[in-house]
This record gives C-alpha cells, sequence and structure tokens, in this order.
C-alpha cells in the first residue's frame, strides 16, 4: 500500500497506521479519509497482523476536519455534499468494525473527527496534555458521521454537553468521561502503549474478534430468552474451535498459545 497522507509500520505482529499531514495537524481531507479507509481494510485482511494502533505525526493527533476541504464541501452540490459525508462515515465503521483490536495513540489536539477516530478505535492512551473536543458547533456544524462512536464512548449525556458546547476536554476529564482508558505523562506514552498492545497479544485473534462482536449485538438489549439462547450459542461454538482448544491445552501445560508472539 503506497499513500500520500500515511506511513505504515509493521513490528512483531503489530501495525502503526501514522496520520502524516503534520503541517496540517493531521486535519482530515478527502485523500486522508480514502487513505485510512483503504489502509485498514488491508491491514484487518492480513492475518499476520495481531493490533492495529493509529497515532499522528507532528504535534497533533488530528485537529479535525481541513478548513480549506471543508469550505469546498460547503460550497458543492447537495449530492456531492452528501458522498464525501458517506465517505467519512464509512471510513470511521471501518475502523469501529475493525474485527483486529485498534488502538489510538493520542497525543496534542484530538478535535472533532479526531476526536471521533480516538473513540471509533477500541482502546485510546492518551498523553497528559492531549486535548479532546467535539468543536463543530463553533463552525455551524454538528458532530454527526463520529456521534455514534462518541456516544458509545462516553454516553448521551455527556455528548449533550460537549456537542453543544465544544468545550475542550483535557486527558484527565478524558480519562474520568471514559473516552481515554488511560491518561499518562507524555514522556509516558510509548511505554503505555507497548503495555497495552502486549495485552492484546496475549488473547486469542478469533476470540477477540467474536469477543467485539458480543459487544455488539449484545449492548442495550433487555436480557430476555433470545439475547440467552444468543449469548449461549456464541459460547458453544467457540468452544469447539481449534484455538480454544489450544488456548485451554496451554493454560494446563503452563505455556504460552501458539498465538502468543515470543
Amino acid at each position: 500500500m503506497n499513500f500520500e497522507a500515511l506511513e505504515i509500520e509493521r513490528a512483531g505482529g503489530v501495525a502503526t497506521v501514522w496520520m502524516n499531514r503534520p503541517a496540517r495537524h493531521n486535519a482530515f481531507n478527502a485523500t486522508l479519509i480514502a487513505e485510512l479507509d483503504e489502509a485498514f481494510a488491508g491491514l484487518e485482511a492480513d492475518d499476520s497482523l495481531r493490533v492495529i494502533v493509529l497515532a499522528g505525526r507532528g504535534k497533533s493527533f488530528s485537529a479535525g476536519a481541513d478548513l480549506n476541504w471543508m469550505k469546498a464541501a460547503g460550497e458543492a452540490s447537495v449530492d456531492e455534499n452528501l458522498a464525501d459525508a458517506m465517505r467519512l462515515a464509512r471510513m470511521l465503521e471501518r475502523i469501529a468494525r475493525c474485527v483486529k483490536p485498534t488502538v489510538a495513540r493520542v497525543h496534542g489536539a484530538a478535535l472533532g473527527g479526531g476526536m471521533g477516530l480516538a473513540c471509533a478505535c477500541d482502546i485510546c492512551i492518551a498523553g497528559e496534555r492531549a486535548v479532546f473536543a467535539t468543536s463543530e458547533v463553533k463552525f455551524g456544524i454538528i458532530p454527526a458521521a463520529i456521534s455514534p462512536y462518541v456516544l458509545r464512548a462516553i454516553g448521551e449525556r455527556q455528548a449533550t454537553r460537549y456537542f453543544q458546547s465544544a468545550e475542550r476536554i483535557d486527558a484527565r476529564r478524558a480519562a474520568e468521561l471514559g473516552l481515554a482508558h488511560r491518561s499518562v505523562a507524555d514522556e509516558a506514552l510509548a511505554a503505555a502503549l507497548d503495555e497495552q498492545i502486549a495485552a492484546l497479544l496475549e488473547g486469542g485473534p478469533k476470540s477477540q474478534a467474536a469477543a467485539k462482536a458480543l459487544i455488539r449485538a449484545v449492548a442495550h438489549r433487555p436480557v430476555d430468552d433470545a439475547l440467552l439462547a444468543d449469548t449461549a450459542r456464541r459460547i458453544a461454538e467457540l468452544r469447539a474451535t481449534p484455538e480454544a482448544r489450544e488456548g485451554l491445552s496451554a493454560f494446563l501445560d503452563k505455556r504460552p498459545a501458539e498465538w502468543v508472539v515470543q
């Protein structure tokens, strides 16, 4: 994969997708959106990879939408605007539904769409000087495409405040809200990321994908007979897989499972 706005590094079953528009604080434009979608599609299909990290070059994770791109979108036709918005929405969905564990490594600004990227990833590790915001109302728009993932992270009540106020959210507050799973000193960000990746590499890749599908299936559903049957079916099917048999054997034999990267 050759990209203009991204760099991809691979090491030990981990791919790091670096947004690489540092002069523009990794702000979204049509190229970055298309390349993120393509990159995650390709990495998800690569069986040699276990974890995907999303990060930003330069001073920021991502400062949201490139204002020149936004202005051009505003001057386009309704149909062109809709197509543009759908490409952004599909890219975020691609990240959110990736079968592999995804981790956002956030430093500096994660504003608007940048906050959406952090929320679309499964896990967010933030440096202490990271700052988040749903800043769209300041530009007369709304955080529409990112809203499913921000609500998933912080809930309706908090989103009602921040979608309207566009207040900045520091890393400590982000951790309190559940937006960031950890907030660490900037100089400890790399080490915290390594710890998180190491924990993810201990899990079975098929069971991790199934765990993500389980959450989507169970969230916000009533505990009724249909849900009980669904969850029972899921665990019964997994117990019979080679991965489950290997995981149990490895535990009983007191050895690493075959999927653990040594």
